[in-house]
């Protein structure tokens, strides 16, 4: 921006050309009294004199600077931004079925291993179904092999030779030994009476399981409450042994 002397310039060399012209002004009118304003006439020829002076009466291009606001930078930044998302949104509709199928391969592979890492892990049917059969049930040994064949007359005898708590006891492996090995009751090795009784419920018929009740009662009886059962009682029992109970051999009823 030009300063206030420069500008001021022109007008400064316009004034002293149109002194030196009312100067020169005798040879063409005699000028105005002392304290007299001159005509408008007298100016508006003045001025044209000036004009018509080839030194004086050229036009002259003026420029200034001015502050301008942002609001064209603002409006062009705008519409930047809003061309850039309106092509996101377009780039997305033009790949969205690729991104959709992609996410469900992905998701898909994500469930494979997943699936896989599971069946590997789970245990087989097999080796979850099997039972293996305890060797003893409360220091009470039941293994087939340790028991006599006539679990019954072998009960009896030693009822009758006065060894009372050896044929209850008889009596009672024997019981759980075929719940076990012939009827495949899941019985452990800590089962007490009434669970083994409980567990063997939904795999006896109606009348090994009243059997097997009767027996459970007297030889809890007997250990327990200390009370001795009678003779009548204990030989029903062995009588009915391998009527209500089957051995191994002979399968189940």
């Amino acid at each position: 921006m030009r300063s206030r002397p420069e500008l001021r310039r022109p007008w400064t060399v316009a004034a002293l050309a149109l002194g030196a012209l009312l100067a020169a002004a005798p040879l063409r009118a005699a000028p105005p009294p002392a304290g007299q304003v001159p005509s408008a006439q007298r100016i508006d020829a003045a001025v044209k004199a000036l004009r018509q002076d080839p030194n004086l009466g050229a036009d002259y291009t003026m420029r200034t600077l001015r502050w301008v606001k942002g609001k064209p930078h603002a409006v062009e930044h705008s519409a930047a931004w809003v061309a850039w998302l309106a092509g996101l949104f377009g780039w997305f509709a033009q790949t969205s079925r690729f991104l959709f199928w992609g996410a469900i391969a992905v998701l898909a592979g994500f469930l494979g291993i997943y699936l896989l890492r599971l069946l590997r892990e789970r245990p087989s049917r097999a080796s979850a179904d099997r039972f293996t059969a305890p060797t003893h049930v409360r220091d009470l040994d039941i293994r087939p092999e340790s028991l006599p064949d006539d679990i019954g007359a072998a009960a009896r005898q030693l009822w009758q030779h006065g060894q009372q708590r050896l044929a209850l006891a008889l009596l009672y492996r024997g019981l759980i030994s075929r719940l076990v090995h012939v009827y495949g009751v899941p019985i452990r090795g800590s089962s007490t009476e009434g669970e083994c009784l409980a567990l063997a419920a939904p795999r006896l018929g109606e009348n090994p399981q009243r059997y097997a009740s009767r027996l459970v009662r007297v030889w809890q009886l007997a250990v327990y409450g200390g009370r001795e059962p009678a003779a009548e009682a204990v030989f029903a029992l062995c009588d009915e042994f391998a009527g209500a109970l089957p051995s191994p051999a002979s399968g189940t009823p």
